[in-house]
C-alpha cells in the first residue's frame, strides 16, 4: 500500500492518465484537419454543394477536437515542472529544444491559420480560405513531429554530452535529434495510425447517418473519402510498425522481448500467440507460438538469435550495476497485443468496406429527376445492398473507436516498456520526481486534474453527439457565394475586381 501511494507512483499514474487522455485527441486533430481540408479542396475545384457542407461538419468535429487537445496538452507540459522536476532539470537542455519549436513554429503556425479559417468564411477568397485549412493540417504535422523528436530521445539518446559539473545532459547535435531513425519511423508509424483513426472515425459517423437515411450525398462522399484513409492509413502503420519494431529491437532489446514474452534468447526465435507465465522465476508456463517468425520481425531472418528478458536484465545488470531492469511483463505483452489486434481489425474493417463498395453492395446511389437529387428515395445496386450495407454501417459504427482503443495502448507499450528507464540507458524514471514534491500534494493535483477531466470528457462527447446528430448545416446565401477579395462579401461578385480567384 506505501509503494502504490509513493510520490513516484503516484506521479507516473497521473502523467498516465493525462497523457492517455490527450492523445485521444491527437490522431484525430492531425487527420481531420487534412481530411477537412481534402473535402475544402473537392469543393473549390467543383463547386458541388456536397463537399461544402460536408467540409462545414467535419470541420466543426475537428475544431471540437482541437480545442480539447490545447486545453489538455497545456496540462501535460506543466507536469514536468509540477512532477518532473529533476527529469527536467537533467535533459531540459536537449528535450525543451524540440517542445520550444513546436511551441514558437508548429503551434503559433497553426494557431494563426485556424484563426483566420474559423473566421474568414465571408472574409476571404475561396483559395485563399482553403490554403489556410492546409496551413492548419502542416501545422498539426508539424506539431506532432516535434513532440515525437523528444519522445523518440527518450527512446533513443543522441546528439548529447553529460556535463559532470551541472549533472545534466546537455545538447551537441540538434539535427541529429531530428532525424535519427528512432525519431523519423515513430512518426512515420504515428502520423499513419493517426490517419487510421481520423478514417475510421470518418467511416462510423458516415456509417450512423446512412442508416438512418439521413444526409446521404454528403455521408456517401464521406464514407468513401474515410475507407480509403482507412485503407491507407492502416497499411502504412502495418508497414511503419515493422520498421520501428526493428529499430526497437536493436535499441530497447528488452522492451521487445518482454513484448513477447520470450525470457530465454533463442535462435530461431518464435512469435508469441498467447502465453501465461511466472514473471518472479522467469519463465512461460503456457505458450502458443509459431516458430522463427520472430526472428524475422526483428532482423528479416528465419534463424536469427533474438535475446530474452533474462538475457537482456543480466546484460542491463553489468553495464548499470544491480538492480531489476525489467518492465512491467504483463502490461508490455498484453499492450503490444492490443494495440496491433485493435488497430489491424479497423484496416480490416476498412478494406472489407472498400471490397463492399466496389462491389457495389455497400453504397446507396441517390434517385435522380433530370438535374436534382432526392436523398430520401435510396436504392441499392444489388438485391444482398440492403441488408449487407445495413449490416456493415453497424459493425462501423461500433468499431468507431477501435483505431483509438489501439493509440492508447500503443502509448502505454511505448512507455511502460521503457521502464524503469525515463531516458533509456541514462536516467532512471525514480531519480526524476521533484523531490520537493510531497504524496498529499501529487495525490491531490492527481484527484482535481483526473476529475476536470473527466468533466471536460462529459463535454467533449456530450458537443460531439449534438453536432454528429445535427448532420451538415444548411448553407446561407454567403456560403454559396464567397467574396472574391480579401475583406469583400459575397455583394462583390457582381463588382470589377483587381484581384479575384
Amino acid at each position: 500500500m506505501e509503494m502504490a501511494l509513493a510520490p513516484e507512483t503516484l506521479a507516473r499514474w497521473q502523467f498516465g492518465i493525462t497523457t492517455v487522455y490527450h492523445f485521444l485527441f491527437v490522431p484525430l486533430t492531425i487527420s481531420l484537419s487534412a481530411l477537412t481540408a481534402m473535402l475544402q479542396t473537392a469543393w473549390v475545384r467543383t463547386g458541388k454543394e456536397k463537399y461544402l457542407r460536408a467540409t462545414k461538419f467535419w470541420g466543426k468535429l475537428f475544431l471540437i477536437n482541437i480545442a480539447m487537445g490545447v486545453v489538455t496538452g497545456i496540462v501535460q507540459e506543466f507536469q514536468f515542472g509540477m512532477n518532473w522536476s529533476d527529469y527536467s532539470r537533467f535533459v531540459g537542455d536537449i528535450f525543451g529544444a524540440p517542445l520550444a519549436f513546436e511551441a514558437l513554429i508548429a503551434f503559433f503556425f497553426e494557431s494563426t491559420f485556424i484563426g483566420l479559417w474559423i473566421f474568414g468564411w465571408d472574409k476571404l477568397p475561396k483559395r485563399i480560405h482553403l490554403a489556410c485549412i492546409w496551413m492548419v493540417s502542416i501545422g498539426t504535422i508539424l506539431s506532432a513531429f516535434f513532440i515525437l523528436a523528444a519522445n523518440s530521445w527518450m527512446q533513443h539518446p543522441v546528439g548529447y554530452k553529460i556535463n559532470g559539473e551541472r549533472g545534466r545532459a546537455e545538447l551537441t547535435d540538434f539535427w541529429l535529434v531530428l532525424t535519427q531513425n528512432t525519431a523519423l519511423a515513430q512518426a512515420f508509424h504515428t502520423l499513419s495510425a493517426a490517419f487510421l483513426t481520423g478514417g475510421a472515425f470518418m467511416v462510423g459517423i458516415a456509417a450512423f447517418h446512412l442508416l438512418r437515411k439521413r444526409h446521404i450525398r454528403e455521408m456517401r462522399t464521406s464514407l468513401r473519402l474515410g475507407l480509403v484513409t482507412v485503407a491507407i492509413g492502416g497499411l502504412l502503420t502495418a508497414i511503419s510498425g515493422d520498421t520501428l519494431g526493428k529499430i526497437m529491437y536493436e535499441q530497447q532489446p528488452m522492451k521487445m522481448a518482454s513484448a513477447e514474452a520470450l525470457w530465454d534468447g533463442e535462435a530461431p526465435a518464435p512469435f508469441s500467440v498467447f502465453a501465461y507465465g511466472d514473471v518472479e522465476k522467469g519463465h512461460n508456463t503456457v505458450a502458443l507460438e509459431i516458430p522463427g517468425l520472430l526472428s524475422f520481425l526483428a532482423h528479416n531472418d528465419f534463424s536469427s538469435f533474438v535475446p530474452g528478458i533474462n538475457d537482456v536484465n543480466k546484460a542491463e545488470q553489468e553495464k548499470y550495476g544491480p538492480g531489476d531492469y525489467r518492465p512491467n511483463i504483463p502490461v508490455a505483452y498484453w499492450g503490444f497485443r492490443w494495440m496491433i489486434g485493435f488497430g489491424m481489425t479497423s484496416l480490416a474493417i476498412g478494406l472489407l468496406g472498400l471490397w463492399l463498395t466496389r462491389r457495389k453492395f455497400l453504397l446507396p446511389r441517390v434517385h435522380r429527376t433530370g438535374e436534382d437529387e432526392v436523398p430520401h428515395l435510396v436504392l441499392f445496386h444489388k438485391p444482398l445492398g440492403a441488408r449487407l450495407s445495413k449490416w456493415y454501417w453497424r459493425l462501423a459504427v461500433w468499431t468507431l473507436a477501435f483505431p483509438l482503443i489501439a493509440n492508447s495502448w500503443g502509448w502505454i507499450f511505448t512507455e511502460m516498456g521503457r521502464q524503469p528507464w525515463v531516458v533509456y540507458g541514462l536516467f532512471q524514471t525514480r531519480d526524476a520526481v521533484s523531490p520537493g514534491v510531497s504524496q498529499g500534494e501529487v495525490l491531490t493535483s492527481m484527484i482535481v486534474f483526473t476529475s476536470l477531466y473527466a468533466i471536460l470528457a462529459v463535454i467533449e462527447v456530450k458537443l460531439l453527439v449534438k453536432y454528429v446528430k445535427a448532420g451538415p448545416p444548411e448553407l446561407t446565401e454567403a456560403d454559396l457565394n464567397p467574396p472574391t477579395k480579401i475583406g469583400g462579401d459575397s455583394r462583390d461578385a457582381d463588382k470589377p475586381m483587381a484581384f479575384s480567384y
